[in-house]
C-alpha cells in the first residue's frame, strides 16, 4: 500500500567523491538552499538524491548504492516531487520530438509542452470539486477552489507587466496577448520560460505535499525574480518542500538566508 511522505528529513550518501567524502544533510521541511564554490558537488548532491526516488515516487534507496533518504513519516513508501533544471538546452532526442508540436526547440520548451497537459488535468481536476462544492451548497468552499488559479495568472502578468504580456484567461490552454498577439508559451523569452515552468509546476501540484527539487533555478531570472522566486513558490503550494541549488545571493534575500547550508558544513 502506498503511503506518502509529508517531506524529506535527511539526506545521506556513502562515498560522494570516490570514497573521499560522505554527505549528512538534515533538511527543513520548507525551504534548503544548497551553496557552495564551482565543483564541490552541489548538483551532484541533487542528482543522486533524484535518482533514488523513481519516477512514480518509490523511495528505493537499495536501488542506487550509497543513498539513503529518509522521510517523514519514516514508514512512507513513497513521495511526490518534480524536478526543475535551468538551462533552456537544445533537444537532442530528436526521435521522441517526432510527433510533437514544430516549434518545441530545447529542453524547456519541451518542459512546458508536458506542463501544458498537466494544466489541463489540474483545471478538470478542479471544476468537478468546485462543482462538488457548489452541489453541496458550500459557496465558499468553491470560491477558494478557483483562487488558486486566478492568483497564479495575476502573479504571471505582474511579472511579464513589462513587456506587456498577459495571459489569455479565457482558455483552457496557457495563451498570451503581447499587442494584440497571441503568443504559445514556446515564443517566449529564456527567463520567461523558465518562472512559468517552475510556478505551473507548483501550481499543479494541487497543495499536495510534493519536494521540488530545483538546480541553478536563477539561470535567465531577472534579479528581482530571483528574489521573489521561492516566495511565489510558497504562496502557490504552503506544503511544498524545496531543495535547490544556487550560486545567486538574490535567491535568498527575501529572508532565507537561515535556510542555506553550505556543503563543506554536511561533509564528513
Amino acid at each position: 500500500m502506498q503511503k506518502f511522505a509529508d517531506y524529506i528529513k535527511r539526506i545521506e550518501i556513502d562515498s560522494l567523491w570516490s570514497g573521499k567524502k560522505h554527505i549528512v544533510w538534515d533538511l527543513d521541511p520548507h525551504v534548503n538552499i544548497l551553496s557552495g564554490i564551482n565543483g564541490v558537488g552541489k548538483s551532484t548532491i541533487l542528482n543522486k538524491v533524484v535518482k533514488s526516488v523513481n519516477t512514480n515516487g518509490d523511495i528505493i534507496n537499495h536501488l542506487l548504492k550509497g543513498v539513503h533518504v529518509t522521510a517523514e513519516p519514516e514508514d512512507a513508501t513513497h513521495v511526490r516531487f518534480d524536478l526543475i533544471r535551468s538551462l533552456d538546452s537544445p533537444v537532442l532526442d530528436l526521435d521522441t520530438m517526432a510527433h510533437v508540436d514544430a516549434r518545441i526547440l530545447s529542453a524547456l520548451d519541451f518542459q512546458l509542452y508536458h506542463l501544458q497537459r498537466k494544466y489541463l488535468d489540474y483545471q478538470v481536476n478542479i471544476g468537478n470539486r468546485i462543482i462538488e462544492q457548489l452541489q453541496s451548497g458550500n459557496m465558499n468552499a468553491a470560491q477558494e477552489l478557483s483562487q488558486k488559479k486566478t492568483r497564479f495568472q495575476d502573479m504571471i502578468d505582474e511579472l511579464f507587466e513589462e513587456t506587456g504580456k498577459k495571459i489569455v484567461r479565457t482558455e483552457n490552454e496557457i495563451r498570451f496577448t503581447q499587442i494584440g498577439e497571441v503568443l504559445v508559451p514556446y515564443q517566449l523569452s529564456s527567463g520567461e520560460k523558465q518562472m512559468l515552468a517552475i510556478l505551473l509546476t507548483v501550481l499543479v501540484e494541487d497543495d499536495l505535499p510534493y519536494v521540488l527539487f530545483m538546480d541553478e533555478p536563477e539561470v535567465s531570472l531577472h534579479i528581482e525574480w530571483q528574489k521573489r522566486l521561492i516566495d511565489l513558490i510558497v504562496e502557490l503550494n504552503p506544503n511544498v518542500q524545496i531543495i535547490l541549488t544556487t550560486h545567486s545571493p538574490a535567491v535568498i534575500m527575501n529572508g532565507w538566508m537561515d535556510k542555506v547550508t553550505e556543503v563543506t558544513e554536511i561533509t564528513l
